[in-house]
């Protein structure tokens, strides 16, 4: 929106800042932290007053868990989803395509947990909107989505898949990209929301996740860098980076409160809107493999669950003490803390890695 205020510039002025992305997100990023700041505690009391018992917690779960983390309220990932949509809104160029299909995903995955969120806490049970129900209404999601991204690629990248290190490597699917980008959307939503089961362990991945997927967006977006780094181009992707500067400044005012002890848990309500928005920005980048490696954490997590299933289903025991694999390690006595920040470490090693795809060629 302040976008606009370009049109008073003289190309020497105040206004002129308004031109680049980078310092719109930079104020995308401020105008998300001061969101949370500003809004966290009266959130966190509305909530408390209306969730008496706070989300439930599982009775099989990790055993400390039910003296720890008893009464905390959920739904907090209102804090980030407002304060990234408000920022959003304010600082990018709304003009643009691809801004629309990564907020068009942020919030229809939004509904969505909200609307399980809010059926657990009702009935203080875990069993919320059926799981044929999630998925069906995500892949509705991510179909339009992933049309919609399609659309408006380049006509040489549109309906193909894009290969990292490989610069020449692409893979054309036609229609089919539109399921593939479907469980690529879908897969990335429901995997942050697996890994969200401690205080802090999803938020910070997420926010590393992003920011690199943000710098990944600047940079395809950009004909010398595309040039320069001999990667596809793909025109107006730039803009995402204020997105993502949005969800990092939302992210850090969310985690606030969410430090160990978290005061308030994001939910579904937030993992499946931020998994679902960093599978909508890779297909709209064209880097849906890359998002493999950047949120590598993420993948582990949904795949020591698929792992636990499978081979319980087929043998009657269980590969992990316990899934997802996070509550593995509790399960073997790594303290909260210890297993979040080291899953933060192994996140980051995971980003530069992503990043480094941007210039092996």
């Amino acid at each position: 929106m302040l976008y606009w205020l370009t049109e008073f510039s003289d190309g020497g002025d105040l206004f002129n800042l308004f031109r680049y992305i980078t310092f719109r997100a930079g104020g995308a990023f401020f105008t998300a932290l001061i969101f949370g700041f500003l809004f966290g505690r009266p959130l966190i009391a509305l909530l408390r007053k209306h969730q008496k018992r706070g989300q439930p917690i599982r009775a099989d779960g990790p055993e400390g868990h039910i003296t720890t983390k008893a009464g905390t309220p959920t739904m907090g990932g209102m804090l980030i989803l407002g304060a990234l949509v408000v920022s959003t809104l304010l600082w990018a160029r709304l003009d643009n395509p691809y801004v629309w299909e990564v907020l068009f995903v942020t919030m229809g995955f939004g509904a969505i947990g909200f609307a399980d969120d809010w059926a657990k806490v009702t009935k203080n049970t875990h069993a919320g909107v059926s799981g044929k129900v999630r998925l069906g209404l995500g892949f509705a999601i991510a179909a339009i989505a992933t049309t919609w991204a399609s659309l408006f690629h380049p006509p040489e990248l549109s309906w193909q898949l894009a290969f990292p290190v490989f610069k020449e490597a692409l893979l054309y699917l036609g229609l089919a990209f539109v399921p593939f980008g479907m469980l690529v959307i879908v897969g990335s939503a429901n995997a942050v929301n697996l890994t969200d089961g401690l205080d802090g362990l999803a938020i910070m991945p997420v926010m590393i996740a992003g920011g690199t997927l943000g710098v990944i967006a600047y940079a395809v977006g950009r004909v010398d860098f595309t040039d320069y780094l001999d990667v596809h181009y793909v025109p107006g992707t730039g803009e995402i980076l204020i997105f993502t500067s949005a969800l990092i400044g939302g992210g850090l005012g969310f985690l606030w409160y969410n430090a160990p002890p978290a005061a308030v848990f994001m939910g579904d309500t937030g993992s499946l809107a931020l998994g679902g928005a960093l599978g909508a920005i890779a297909v709209a980048i064209k880097h849906e493999i890359v998002l493999a490696i950047v949120g590598g954490l993420f993948v582990v997590e949904a795949l020591s669950v698929i792992i636990q299933v499978l081979y319980f289903k087929r043998t009657g025991k269980r590969v992990f003490l316990m899934a997802p694999i996070h509550h593995h390690f509790e399960k073997r006595g790594w303290a909260e803390p210890q297993i979040v920040i080291r899953f933060w470490i192994i996140s980051v090693i995971l980003a530069l890695i992503g990043l480094a795809t941007l210039k092996i060629r």
